[in-house]
C-alpha cells in the first residue's frame, strides 16, 4: 500500500479542498491517528485516520454558500469581453427579502466566494457561489454525482429518433456524453437533467438534432431548487439544505 499526500487524502475524504487542506496543515489544525501534523507535503496511508481540529471545523461553519438567480447578460465567473460577473449583483439590496436563513449579512462573506460551476452568459437560473471547498468539490469535482436540471425553450423540428439521441448517443469534442434525461415539458420546451457540464453543452446537443435554443434556465442542482428566488437576487444555502 502506497502513501499519498495528506492534502490529497483530505480532499478524497471530503474534509475540504486540497488548497484548504494545505492551510489547515500549516496551522496545525489536522490530526493523523491522533497526532498533529503541520508539515506540508506529509504523506499518509489511506488506512490512517485523518481528523480536523475544532478550529478548522469552526472556520468551515462560518463559510457561506450563496444561491443566485443569474439573469441573462452576466458571466458566471471572472469578467470577460466587457461583461460583468454575476458576483457584481451581490449586495445587501439584492438579498432576497424572503430568505429563510438566519445568517446575518456581512461583506466578509463575499471574500473568496467563487462559482461552483458555470452558467453561460445567455442562460439564466440557479448559480451557486461558495466559500466552502467541500461544496465546490461536491458540485464540480471529477467524481461529482450531482445532477442539474434545466428548462430549455427550442425552435425547430425534432425527428422521431432525436429524443433518444439527446438521452444517450451524442458525441461532443470527440467523446460520447454521459446519459442524460430529456423529455418534453410542453410543445416548445424540453426538460434536461445532466450530470456533466461541458461548455455550452445543451445548446450544442440541440444543434446536433436540428434544434436551436431560444431560452435556457437552470432550475435545480442536486436537491436544491431555484424555487421562487427572483432574477438578480440571492439567498443563503440553508442549514438543512444539501445538494
Amino acid at each position: 500500500m502506497e502513501k499519498i499526500r495528506l492534502s490529497k487524502r483530505m480532499s478524497e475524504l471530503g474534509l475540504c479542498s486540497r488548497r484548504e487542506a494545505d492551510g489547515y496543515i500549516e496551522k496545525g489544525w489536522v490530526d493523523v491517528d491522533g497526532e498533529t501534523v503541520s508539515l506540508l507535503g506529509t504523506k499518509v496511508y489511506p488506512t490512517q485516520q485523518v481528523t480536523l481540529r475544532t478550529a478548522a471545523q469552526t472556520t468551515q461553519q462560518q463559510r457561506v454558500t450563496i444561491l443566485m438567480n443569474k439573469p441573462v447578460g452576466y458571466v458566471s465567473g471572472q469578467a470577460e469581453h466587457g461583461y460583468k460577473p454575476a458576483s457584481a449583483l451581490l449586495d445587501e439590496a439584492t438579498h432576497w427579502a424572503e430568505d429563510p436563513s438566519p445568517i446575518k449579512f456581512h461583506r466578509s462573506q463575499f471574500i473568496g466566494l467563487a462559482p461552483a460551476g458555470r452558467l453561460d452568459i445567455d442562460s439564466q437560473g440557479l448559480l451557486i457561489l461558495t466559500q466552502d471547498g467541500r461544496v465546490a468539490k461536491q458540485l464540480i469535482g471529477e467524481d461529482s454525482r450531482v445532477d442539474k436540471e434545466y428548462l430549455v425553450r427550442v425552435q425547430g423540428k425534432l425527428e422521431s429518433s432525436g429524443l433518444a439521441l439527446l438521452c444517450q448517443g451524442l458525441k461532443l469534442d470527440g467523446e460520447y456524453l454521459k446519459p442524460a434525461k430529456v423529455s418534453w415539458q410542453n410543445e416548445d420546451q424540453l426538460r434536461f437533467v445532466l450530470r456533466e457540464g461541458k461548455k455550452r453543452q445543451i445548446r450544442r446537443m440541440c444543434e446536433l438534432v436540428g434544434l436551436s435554443v431560444t431560452g435556457l434556465k437552470r432550475i435545480r442542482i442536486g436537491k436544491v431548487k431555484l424555487g421562487l428566488l427572483p432574477a438578480g437576487q440571492w439567498r443563503y444555502l440553508g442549514e438543512n439544505e444539501q445538494f
